[in-house]
């Protein structure tokens, strides 16, 4: 495995969902759906956003996108920082939707709002270099790192310049691969 490179596993960065950090979210759902109806791209699962030098500079989730149409979830998570990590019980969850009033309009009411939301303004931008992980990094490395960062994707860097995304799913298909080699 460890001569397998994160370069050879990879997907890299023209064959995955991007959007300019301007567009709105409803622009970034549409690119992420063109992306996902190419035969080269296995389920993506994010937008990566970029700057007018088409640099990256931040990614969306599909969560993110979701989170974004109902913003009294910023509120809750602003106010109460790790809140979001802690186990709750069904009860205590419906009792905070019910505060909130979290989907509490009718969707397509909320949906409307996509044309309204920049990208820039909710998307991630990573800040930890490790988040990022070099091109010539071994398989080894990068699960490591992803294990320990507890992340669901690394940006690729060829010396300063995102060239790619890596995530667990390709991770895991090389994990299982080796593991089916083995013959067990």
């Amino acid at each position: 495995m460890s001569d397998i490179l994160v370069k050879d596993i990879m997907i890299p960065l023209d064959q995955y969902a991007t959007v300019d950090e301007n567009a709105n979210l409803y622009d970034a759902v549409m690119a992420l759906e063109a992306c996902q109806a190419k035969a080269d791209v296995r389920d993506p699962r994010a937008v990566l956003v970029v700057d007018n030098k088409n640099h990256v500079v931040g990614k969306l989730s599909l969560l993110d996108v979701i989170k974004a149409l109902e913003p009294s979830y910023e509120k809750i998570l602003e106010s109460r920082p790790g809140f979001g990590r802690l186990g709750f019980s069904h009860r205590f969850l419906k009792l905070l939707a019910d505060d909130y009033k979290l989907w509490s309009n009718p969707l397509e009411q909320i949906c409307r709002k996509a044309a309204d939301i920049k990208v820039k303004d909710i998307m991630y931008s990573p800040s930890s270099e490790g988040e990022y992980v070099d091109e010539d990094a071994t398989l080894p490395e990068a699960l490591h790192q992803v294990i320990m960062g507890h992340h669901q994707s690394l940006l690729v860097m060829k010396k300063k310049h995102i060239t790619g995304i890596l995530r667990v799913r390709e991770l895991f298909e090389q994990v299982t691969e080796a593991m089916k080699a083995c013959g067990l």
